[in-house]
């Protein structure tokens, strides 16, 4: 009997946030946008803020398609994060599905630690149901995301697209609406790939999947 996907735990009540609301964006707020998502990936590497802003650049025109979505937390009238969620495939033995992937999560930096990441992925979730889409997939840390309903996605039966993705951060969520997909592998939408923004790399990737470096004897960057 093939692996099923986990039965969809409620995602929680909202966290209270006095001071913000989520929402989706408007137009003209995609700059504020891109400085929230610069901010807050590229605290520690400037270049890598500005890779991740690039992927929301090339992700929006999905998302202005209708394949996918994003939302951000409004702080009297100020964009302080942000969650984008984006068509992907899961390739099944008996079709193609269609499901999310939540990427990136950012929250500007001064405004970490008040429930903002929380809510933007519950909300995200609420709309993902909502809309019918069956499964939500991320890749991120494993002790933040079961807090919200994920769990560990290979063990439930889904193939992970990037080797550079441990296992413990390749995540899902059933949302509870669609159809029950028992199964296969997730292809990501090609943005993710121009942008070079599939899977951890570095020191972090090392602490998370030593194995990868030990099988094949090989140093980063080679």
């Amino acid at each position: 009997m093939p692996p099923t996907a986990p039965e969809p735990p409620e995602p929680g009540p909202p966290d209270p946030h006095p001071g913000w609301l989520i929402r989706p964006p408007e137009p003209g707020e995609w700059p504020g946008i891109g400085a929230v998502v610069g901010a807050a990936f590229g605290a520690d590497d400037p270049a890598e803020g500005h890779t991740v802003g690039a992927l929301v650049d090339s992700l929006r025109r999905w998302w202005q398609q209708d394949r996918g979505f994003e939302l951000v937390a409004d702080a009297g009238g100020r964009v302080v994060g942000h969650v984008g969620m984006t068509r992907a495939y899961v390739d099944s033995l008996e079709k193609l599905h269609h499901v999310l992937v939540l990427s990136p999560l950012s929250v500007e930096p001064r405004w970490q630690g008040r429930g903002i990441g929380k809510a933007l992925v519950r909300a995200a979730l609420a709309g993902a149901r909502d809309a019918g889409w069956p499964l939500v997939f991320l890749e991120g840390a494993p002790s933040f995301y079961p807090q919200l309903g994920f769990v560990e996605a290979g063990p439930a039966g889904f193939g992970k697209p990037s080797v550079r993705i441990p296992d413990a951060a390749f995540m899902v969520h059933a949302t509870g609406a669609g159809p029950r997909i028992g199964g296969g592998a997730l292809v990501y939408p090609e943005a993710f790939w121009e942008t070079d923004t599939t899977g951890l790399r570095g020191e972090i990737l090392r602490q998370l999947s030593p194995g990868l470096f030990e099988a094949d004897g090989r140093g980063e960057g080679s």
